[in-house]
């Protein structure tokens, strides 16, 4: 195998700087390291991770391999690594195969490089180490006794191969845990969106029309916050029930088509491919601005918009401009790709104390039970997710109540 595959290990030093500045504030990870130094949980397992290659992701890392194991990492998205994070994990004494920007042969050169160490579990987000796993990949399968999958997309084609009885090894969804989704998915994915987009065009965002796609938890994130900015907020659903929720959260409710001619922003957060099209991107306003906040770069059909344009020029870093026929200007932001991390630094670091913390967990839980688990999507222990939030709460000096005995029994009571 080949050891590494990074572009520039000169840019450690920043790499390493950036890593100390989140584990400062990742109070709960911190302490899982120091008892996962003392107890050596994953001693002599093999870990490949595939997730967005920023701070948050390294420190996560460094916090499996205090447990013992030997660890290799590679990106989750060929535009959000970040080639200093990249290059301070090598002279840690990783095994990592990514850059910023790759093509697609070398995104999957680089999932390849990292399944080359034959894991025993693998830490995804999206799901493309598994789908490699179960296709290519097949003669590591006698090593791996489970995974951990990060995020809603991922988790959708983990419960899709389950249901068609293909899937070949225990997952678990991280991405459902309660100290995952109504943190992460919500505030972090509400703050780290619209910190990409302001960044990127430096353009106010109060009165302006911004169409949120998809009012799940990540949507409720992203039109909360624009709605916090003074946005005027509109929101496109398939799901009645949710449709419902956003209109009693305040926002406007209509059919994507009708929004098409209104929005100033558009952002896509979905998890479904063709959202934005041909018959949207004909009714936009000049100037609109698009986003992704998706895992897969197809919620935004980058196909339509090529074959509308009569030209197509960077307008600024991360900002594509496509010129209509009609001198309309339409501008995609990250080239479709998840604009937080692809035009930014992803979620905060205290919001990824609480994800990685789980992630962390889950594995040594995949490593303590694997011989008992079946071929199915599992969900986070309960027992785990609440030992998350226990110790996100003493990190934040932050004390709660108990009940008492008798509380507890009345509560467990019918009578």
């Amino acid at each position: 195998m080949k050891k590494n595959m990074i572009k520039d290990i000169n840019q450690a030093s920043l790499g390493h700087k950036k890593i100390e500045w989140v584990k400062r504030n990742m109070p709960v990870l911190s302490s899982i390291e120091e008892s996962f130094k003392k107890d050596k949980p994953l001693e002599g397992r093999r870990i490949a991770m595939s997730i967005h290659l920023e701070a948050k992701t390294a420190y996560l890392a460094k916090v499996l391999k205090s447990a013992g194991a030997e660890v290799s990492v590679t990106g989750s998205n060929p535009l959000s690594t970040q080639d200093d994070i990249a290059a301070a994990l090598v002279e840690d004494g990783f095994y990592v195969y990514a850059w910023h920007g790759t093509t697609d042969e070398e995104y999957y050169e680089h999932l390849n490089g990292a399944l080359d160490i034959k894991p025993n579990i693998v830490i995804d987000d999206g799901g493309d180490l598994v789908h490699l796993l179960h296709s290519i990949r097949k003669e590591l399968l006698s090593d791996i006794f489970g995974g951990c999958e990060e995020t809603t997309t991922g988790v959708m084609r983990l419960r899709a191969r389950e249901k068609e009885k293909q899937l070949l090894f225990p997952m678990i969804s991280v991405n459902d845990a309660q100290c995952k989704y109504l943190f992460d998915n919500r505030y972090g994915t509400g703050q780290s969106v619209w910190d990409g987009i302001m960044r990127t065009t430096n353009l106010i965002i109060a009165g302006k029309t911004v169409v949120v796609i998809g009012y799940g938890w990540c949507g409720k994130g992203v039109a909360n916050k624009a709605k916090g900015l003074g946005a005027n907020v509109i929101v496109c659903e398939v799901n009645p029930i949710k449709a419902i929720e956003a209109y009693m959260d305040g926002f406007r409710i209509m059919p994507l088509i009708d929004a098409s001619p209104l929005g100033d922003i558009f952002v896509t957060v979905t998890g479904c491919s063709e959202v934005l099209k041909k018959e949207n991107f004909e009714l936009m306003k000049d100037g609109v601005i698009l986003a992704n906040a998706g895992h897969f770069d197809v919620e935004i059909c980058k196909p339509d918009l090529e074959l509308m344009a009569a030209e197509k020029k960077i307008m600024r870093k991360n900002i594509m401009g496509y010129l209509m026929n009609d001198g309309r200007l339409i501008n995609l932001l990250g080239e479709g790709r998840l604009v937080n991390l692809a035009a930014g630094d992803g979620h905060p670091a205290e919001i990824m104390d609480m994800s990685f913390a789980l992630q962390a967990f889950c594995a040594r839980f995949i490593n303590d039970n694997y011989k008992k688990l079946e071929r199915k999507v599992y969900n986070v222990p309960e027992e785990i997710d609440n030992e998350v939030a226990h110790m996100k709460l003493k990190g934040m000096n932050i004390g709660i109540d108990t009940l008492t005995e008798e509380q507890e029994k009345y509560l467990k009571g019918w009578g």
